[in-house]
């Protein structure tokens, strides 16, 4: 403790110096759009080297769980692959070249370099950004189901409205039929979220599966979400029910951020009140 009074003294008049040109440097910023700007972009770029750096130490210990899961995300992509050949082959009879089918998404990869999960609204940073083609408004995934959707986007970085997000309302529905709800979450168990809207004469039960329901530009249909984890003891017109997510969403790496192709063209037709 005497040693740090006698710093303080030694060096006060120094430390009087930077603390008045810390003053004037916020105030600078404060008061020059200009200023701020180039300030903000500084410190994106700062802040995302260090969470790319702070991501890769955090990497490097597991490995091993890491490529586990890219082993199995593999395997589901090639027992995927031959199933559509089989199926294409079966209604054809012979082989189709499938570099002539449309495409319809694309998937850019990346990976989670920071994440949050206890907050109301929670957000995600990827380490892609608008020279990786990356949009706002792009949904985002990994292998074991939706993450959340890009809502700020530089030059090397996204930041993702995550799933846990207050705001978040995603078009979800059930697995086994085509009743629809809306993706919500109410704050509180990170593992939890709610589908709402569901109307009254669905038919659903604990442990079935909740999927992307296809009907936004966003999320194509099909992709999972998580599962029913509790039935309203009455239904009403407006269920809200509990669903637990198959993702681990305080433990997120890599991913993929999804592209519509037609994305631009639909907004076009949808908008046109001719």
């Amino acid at each position: 403790m005497q040693q740090l009074i006698y710093f303080f003294q030694k060096y006060k008049y120094f430390l009087f110096f930077l603390f008045l040109e810390f003053i004037a440097v916020a105030l600078i910023i404060n008061n020059n759009s200009f200023h701020r700007s180039k300030f903000i972009s500084s410190t994106n770029f700062i802040t995302g080297g260090l969470y790319t750096k702070s991501s890769n130490i955090s990497e490097y210990f597991n490995l091993k769980e890491r490529n586990t899961s890219l082993s199995e995300e593999n395997l589901l992509l090639k027992n995927k692959l031959e199933q559509l050949s089989t199926y294409l082959d079966s209604i054809s009879g012979s082989k189709i070249d499938t570099t002539n089918l449309n495409q319809y998404y694309a998937y850019t990869s990346g990976k989670v370099i920071n994440n949050s999960f206890h907050k109301n609204n929670n957000f995600l940073t990827i380490n892609r950004g608008a020279k990786n083609g990356v949009l706002k408004e792009m949904g985002v995934v990994n292998n074991k189901g939706i993450i959340g959707i890009t809502d700020n986007v530089g030059s090397s970085f996204a930041r993702v409205q995550s799933i846990l997000n207050s705001k978040s309302n995603i078009n979800a529905k059930f697995k086994n039929n085509d009743h629809f709800g809306t993706l919500t979450w109410n704050g509180e168990d990170y593992n939890i979220v709610q589908l709402t809207d569901i109307p009254r004469q669905a038919i659903f039960k604990v442990g079935d599966t909740v999927i992307t329901g296809g009907r936004s530009t966003i999320f194509p249909e099909g992709i999972p979400i998580g599962t029913v984890v509790e039935v309203p003891s009455e239904l009403t017109a407006s269920n809200n029910i509990n669903i637990k997510l198959f993702n681990d969403m305080s433990n997120l790496g890599y991913v993929y951020v999804i592209s519509n192709l037609n994305k631009e063209e639909i907004k076009s037709v949808e908008n046109n009140d001719e």
